[in-house]
C-alpha cells in the first residue's frame, strides 16, 4: 500500500479539530472503563481450521495522541471502541466488548443466563461465553435475545447454544416480529452486492495502522467465522408485552422500521436496566448505510426514542446497547437519550423544511450544520453514517433519486459521460495537470471528481491512477466518518493493486436452510436474465418431497413467477420432485445430478430454466469501468 503522508491542508485542518473539539470531556472513557473484570489475551480468535477470524490487538496502535493521517475525533471513537474484554453493567449483567463489531451481554438469572445479540461468528460468541463462565461460572445458557434482524445480532447462535437444546425446549430464543424474514431477505436479495460494497465500508483488506483502517466507529469491523440462525421460538409482537426467562422479568417496546426493519427495546425490573438495541449508540448512525439497504425512518427513530424515555427511563439506573458502552445515572441516561433523539428528529425535520423550500439533497447536505448542543456531544459525531449521506438519505426517502431538474433527468452514465468531460476539457492529459493543480491546492473532492472522469475514459493512465489513489487517501485522512475513510482507502487500494472482489464471502447453510421456499423463488426470479429469457414459454411444476408441497413456476417474458398450487401433470411441460427446498438452491447453481431430483416430462424445460439464469458477481468493479 502507498500511503503518501497527509497534505498541508489536511494537517492544518487537523490542528483546528484539536483546538475547537471538546477533548476535555472525557466522561467516555471513564464509561468504557468502568466495571471492567479482565481482558482475553492476546484478544486473536480462531476457526476450527487455525483461520483467524478476529484479532483486536491488530488495533494496539490505537494509543498516544492522534497522528495526522486520522481525524483526531475518529482516533478517539476508535481507541474507545477498541478496547476488549468482560465488563460488569450491573450486578448482574455482563458484557463482552471488542470480540466482533457488536457486543454480547449476559444477563443472570435464577439458575442460568441469557443472552443478548451473540455477535456475528460461532467462534466469537464461544469466545466471549468462554470469558464470562471463567469469572463468572459455568452458568447454561437458558435463553437467546435477537434485539433485531442484523447478521452482528445472530450469526454467533450457535457459539452459546445449539439448535438440539433449542428444539428440546432447554433453551428459547426470542426476537421482534418479522425479525426470521428481514435477516434471510437482508443476505440474500442484494446480497451480493451489498457484501461487495461492504468490503470498501468496513475496510476488509486495508492493513490495521494509523494511515490504514482504525475501525468502523461502530466497532472495529465484523468477524470472518462462522454465520448461523436459529428460528425465534418466541416472537414479541407488541409493545408492553412482558415475559420472565428464568426467574428474570423482561418487559419490551417494539421499535420496527428504525434501525433495522424489525427491532426493539427491553427493560429489566429486577436490574434497573434498559437495553437499548441499536437506536441509541455513541455514534450518529446511518438512515442508509453506504454498502447499501433501504433507507431507515429517522422521524419514527426518534419517537421511539421519545416512547422510551417516557416509558423506561423513570425505572432505570443503567442505558446499554448492542454496541459501545453504557451510561449510568438518570440524569445522564435522560440527557443521552435526549440527545440521540434530536439527532434524529433534527436531520429529518430540517431536511423536509429545505426541500420544501426547494433544495435537493446534495444541496441541503452541502451546508447542513447541527445545533451546538449536538456538536458538543461526542455521541452525536458521524462516525458510522455521516451528517451529509444521512440528510440524502432523508431526501431519498421522501422524492427519490430525481433532483427535478430536467438536464439531470436523463444523465449519461460514467463511462459515457467521462469521455465526453475529458474532451470538452482537452483531453486526458490536460484534465490530470488541473486535478493535480486542485490536489496541490488541497481541492481533493473537485480532483477526485476529475480523475473519476478520466479513469472511466482510460482506466490504464498510470498517472491518473496514482493521483486518484493519492487524492483518495487524502480524503480518507480528513474524513471524521470512519465508513467514509474506509471507502476512500479501498477505492485507493484497488486502483493500485487492482480490484480485491468480496473478501469476506459467508456461506452459511444455516441461514439458507430458514429460506421459505417463496424466498427461494424470489432468488431465482431475481437471477433470470430477462432477455436471454424473452422467448421463452415454460410451465413446471415443484414439487417438494419433504415438505408434500406444490409450486407451478411460469416463465413468460423474462418474468418468473410462482404460485402454491397443486401439480397438474396435463399442463405441466415438466415436474421436478425435489427433496427438499435446498436442492433448489443446488440446482439453481448449475447442479442437475439425480441427487435428490426426479424429473418427468420434457428434461430440457429443466436446462432452459437454469440457463436463464444468471449468476452473481461478486467482484464487479466499483472505481473503475
Amino acid at each position: 500500500m502507498d500511503n503518501k503522508p497527509p497534505s498541508a491542508t489536511i494537517e492544518a485542518a487537523h490542528h483546528e479539530h484539536l483546538s475547537t473539539l471538546p477533548f476535555d470531556d472525557t466522561r467516555d472513557f471513564e464509561d468504557a472503563d468502568r466495571g471492567f473484570i479482565a481482558a482475553r489475551q492476546p484478544c486473536v480468535i480462531t476457526a476450527a481450521d487455525g483461520r483467524v477470524v478476529w484479532d483486536n490487538d491488530a488495533y494496539d496502535f490505537l494509543s498516544g495522541d492522534a497522528p495526522t493521517s486520522v481525524h483526531p475525533s475518529l482516533w478517539r471513537q476508535s481507541a474507545l471502541v477498541a478496547k476488549q474484554g468482560l465488563y460488569e453493567v450491573v450486578e448482574g449483567i455482563y458484557q463482552v466488548r471488542g470480540f466482533d463489531l457488536s457486543n454480547i451481554t449476559f444477563v443472570e438469572g435464577d439458575t442460568g443466563i441469557i443472552v443478548i445479540d451473540p455477535l456475528v461468528s460461532t467462534e466469537t460468541a464461544a469466545a466471549a461465553l468462554a470469558l464470562y463462565r471463567e469469572h463468572r461460572g459455568d452458568r447454561a445458557v437458558v435463553a437467546v435475545i435477537y434485539t433485531h434482524s442484523h447478521v452482528d445480532h445472530f450469526g454467533g447462535v450457535l457459539g452459546v447454544t445449539t439448535q438440539a437444546d433449542v428444539d428440546a425446549g432447554k433453551v428459547a430464543v426470542l426476537a421482534p416480529e418479522g425479525f426470521l424474514e428481514h435477516a434471510v431477505q437482508e443476505n440474500v436479495y442484494a446480497g451480493t452486492a451489498m457484501a461487495r460494497r461492504a468490503g470498501y465500508m468496513y475496510g476488509a483488506v486495508l492493513e490495521r495502522g494509523a494511515k490504514g483502517q482504525v475501525g468502523c466507529g461502530l466497532g472495529q469491523t465484523p468477524s470472518t467465522g462462522e454465520v448461523a440462525i436459529i428460528v425465534p421460538t418466541v416472537d414479541i409482537r407488541e409493545t408492553g408485552e412482558t415475559h420472565t426467562l428464568d426467574g428474570v422479568e423482561i418487559e419490551f417496546q417494539m421499535a420496527p422500521g428504525t434501525e433495522a426493519p424489525a427491532e426493539m427495546h427491553f427493560y429489566f425490573p429486577r436490574y434497573r436496566a434498559l437495553c437499548m438495541a441499536e437506536n441509541a449508540t455513541h455514534n450518529l448512525h446511518n438512515l442508509l448505510t453506504l454498502r447499501g439497504a433501504l433507507v431507515r425512518d429517522p422521524h419514527g427513530w426518534a419517537g421511539y426514542l421519545t416512547e422510551a424515555i417516557d416509558t423506561f427511563v423513570d425505572r432505570a439506573d443503567v442505558v446499554f446497547a448492542s454496541h459501545h458502552w453504557p451510561t449510568w445515572g438518570r440524569e445522564r441516561i435522560v440527557e443521552f437519550l435526549s440527545l440521540q433523539r434530536d439527532l434524529y428528529s433534527y436531520l429529518h425535520d430540517q431536511t423536509l423544511r429545505q426541500l420544501n423550500q426547494g433544495f435537493t439533497g446534495i444541496e441541503i447536505a452541502e451546508d447542513f450544520v447541527m445545533p451546538p448542543a449536538l456538536e458538543r456531544a461526542w455521541h452525536a459525531h458521524g462516525y458510522y453514517g455521516s451528517v451529509s449521506h444521512n440528510v440524502k438519505a432523508v431526501y431519498q426517502r421522501y422524492m427519490g433519486w430525481f433532483d427535478g431538474n430536467p438536464a439531470r433527468l436523463w444523465p449519461h452514465p460514467p463511462e459515457a459521460i467521462g469521455p465526453r468531460y475529458v474532451a470538452a476539457i482537452g483531453g486526458v492529459d490536460r484534465v490530470v495537470e488541473i486535478a493535480q493543480s486542485a490536489f496541490d491546492e488541497g481541492d481533493f473532492r473537485w480532483a477526485a471528481t476529475l480523475l473519476d472522469h478520466v479513469i472511466f475514459t482510460d482506466e490504464n493512465h498510470a498517472g491518473a491512477r496514482q493521483l486518484y489513489a493519492d487524492t483518495l487517501e487524502q480524503l480518507a485522512y480528513g474524513s471524521e466518518t470512519a465508513t467514509w475513510r474506509n471507502f476512500f482507502l479501498a477505492g485507493a487500494t484497488e486502483l493500485r493493486d487492482g480490484n480485491f472482489g468480496t473478501p469476506t464471502q459467508t456461506s452459511s447453510t444455516s441461514m439458507a436452510s430458514q429460506l421459505s421456499p417463496e424466498q427461494m423463488f424470489d432468488v431465482l426470479a431475481i437471477s433470470v436474465n430477462g432477455p436471454r429469457a424473452w422467448d421463452l414459454d415454460l410451465a413446471i411444476d415443484i414439487t417438494f418431497l419433504d415438505a408434500a408441497t406444490n409450486y407451478r413456476l411460469t416463465l413468460r417474458n423474462g418474468v418468473l413467477v410462482y404460485r402454491k398450487v397443486p401439480a397438474d401433470a396435463a399442463t405441466a411441460q415438466a415436474t421436478l420432485n425435489l427433496a427438499s427446498k435446498l436442492r433448489l438452491l443446488t440446482l439453481a447453481a448449475g447442479d442437475s445430478t439425480s441427487a435428490g431430483l426426479e424429473i418427468t416430462g420434457d428434461a430440457t424445460v429443466l436446462e432452459s430454466l437454469v440457463g436463464a439464469l444468471d449468476k452473481p458477481d461478486p467482484g464487479f468493479n466499483i472505481v473503475t469501468p
